[in-house]
């Protein structure tokens, strides 16, 4: 009975942290990765909203950017990121390096106040003239322009391990053209 109760809260718990990480309208997009590529291979979204990369594909895959990299995805896992700041972000496979995708971040919209000139309002009566001032709210989008981040075009682990495997090749190579001693 006690476990049965601690789980229900434990699940509660858990419903409720899930609920209350996403700021208030905040969108959540699906970006599958199939057939070894990002779908859509790119996407407009807003400050605070969370994407969500799964991987649907048999090989494992992964979302590697300047500012953010997600664990080894393998076949039906799935990993989220909730964009804080306005920008461009190009991302990459890290073990297939062809697999390119965009992502354009934009400010959240913020609601400012509109100056109008004040209206001025009087009565035919002998009362002193009253003036009424009233100001408007407009939705404003605020621009960032924020230069595109380049993914590293090589992965200085891959150049080291390059090398290596080169000059193992040729000591191998020199090794066997030796002539047999007898």
């Amino acid at each position: 009975m006690r476990r049965g109760l601690a789980s229900a809260v434990l699940a509660a718990l858990a419903v409720l942290t899930a609920f209350s990480t996403a700021p208030a309208g905040a969108a959540t997009h699906q970006i599958p990765i199939a057939q070894y590529s990002y779908m859509p291979p790119a996407m407009t979204v807003r400050v605070g909203d969370v994407v969500t990369w799964t991987n649907q594909d048999q090989a494992p895959h992964d979302v590697a950017a300047g500012t953010f990299r997600s664990p080894m995805l393998e076949t039906g896992q799935s990993w989220s990121y909730t964009f804080t700041q306005p920008g461009t972000f190009d991302y990459v496979c890290s073990i297939h390096p062809d697999m390119r995708a965009r992502i354009t971040v934009l400010a959240a919209e913020t609601t400012q106040p509109l100056a109008r000139e004040p209206v001025q309002t009087t009565t035919e009566a002998a009362a002193a003239p009253t003036t009424t001032t009233t100001a408007a709210t407009t939705t404003a989008v605020a621009a960032a322009v924020v230069p595109a981040q380049k993914p590293n075009a090589l992965d200085p682990m891959l150049l080291l391990a390059g090398l290596v495997a080169a000059v193992t090749t040729l000591c191998l190579l020199l090794i066997g053209s030796r002539p047999d001693r007898a």
